[in-house]
């Protein structure tokens, strides 16, 4: 949690976050990931100074389980002074006890963004879905936690002024912002309506900008002027070479001598592999994507 410190931008755990929505699309399939098509929406996690803290923290708790289709478990939440945001207990369940930082005694707007993905972190669990590492599996709950319908709540926990600075998660806020325009783009969502941060906003906009870049490289028919010059260019090389900096398919002949590419698919960014004759239409058997080619 930025509080009042630094926050970082840009992309640079861009390659970390797209190998979380591969995983996520082989851990829990096409069909499973079409069941989460509609988000958390803000009335159903929206918190007042009125309401009462922990009666209030433990419905927005339990909307966050029903959202992520874990009925049989059960969150305590409580409120500490801790470094982090919050903290769960991964116990064998039903029960898991959430820890929040007594920051959202104050700030309980929030409480949604900071529990979304501590009961992740739960979902997860009980896949037994994880990455190595500390910030990786942070990294891999940050992007399941929005591309499975909750993690606008984490970019809108974003603010930052001359004055003072908010956010929560270990994305960036324009990673942020890529993972939920990749959301949107299968989903045909509009998250934006829901900000009330004008920097979650522009992150969003910075964000989709990447998404469609990712729609729009080669072989891909979608891909510009420039970038097809260039695939043509490395196809005539290919495969004497290793794959240049910058480009993200590559060459190799099959059996038979004959060249094959891949490249990643610009929704699951599950890698394909088809042949270099010319126009090719390719399905993703990850996530049943159907792209247009020119290889």
């Amino acid at each position: 949690m930025a509080n009042d410190g630094p926050v970082e931008h840009g992309y640079p755990h861009l390659e970390t976050v797209r190998a979380a929505i591969t995983a996520l699309y082989k851990r829990l399939s096409y069909d499973t990931i079409q069941t989460f098509a509609t988000s958390v929406l803000p009335a159903d996690v929206a918190f007042c100074d009125t309401d009462d803290l922990y009666l209030g923290a433990q419905r927005v708790a339990h909307e966050l389980v029903r959202h992520y289709r874990l009925p049989d478990a059960r969150l305590i939440v409580s409120f500490r002074e801790m470094r982090h945001a919050a903290n769960v207990e991964l116990a064998a369940g039903p029960e898991y006890f959430v820890e929040l930082n007594d920051r959202f005694r104050t700030h309980r707007r929030d409480i949604g963004a900071a529990l979304a993905h501590e009961v992740m972190h739960v979902y997860l669990h009980r896949l037994d879905l994880s990455f190595p590492g500390v910030r990786d599996n942070e990294i891999l709950t940050d992007t399941a936690t929005t591309y499975l319908g909750a993690g606008w709540l984490l970019l809108d926990a974003y603010r930052e002024d001359r004055a003072s600075s908010q956010k929560l998660g270990y994305l960036t806020p324009e990673e942020f912002g890529y993972v939920l325009a990749k959301r949107a783009l299968v989903f045909g969502e509009d998250p934006s309506v829901w900000f009330t941060s004008p920097q979650a906003y522009t992150a969003y906009v910075k964000g989709m900008e990447l998404a469609r870049r990712d729609e729009q490289q080669p072989p891909l028919t979608a891909a510009g002027w420039a970038g097809r010059r260039r695939y043509a260019r490395d196809r005539r090389h290919a495969p004497a070479g290793p794959p240049q900096p910058g480009v993200r398919y590559s060459f190799t002949p099959d059996g038979g001598g004959r060249l094959r590419v891949s490249f990643p698919c610009p929704t699951c960014h599950q890698r394909i592999r088809v042949p270099v004759r010319g126009r090719v239409r390719a399905r993703c058997a990850l996530c049943r994507s159907v792209l247009e080619c020119d290889t």
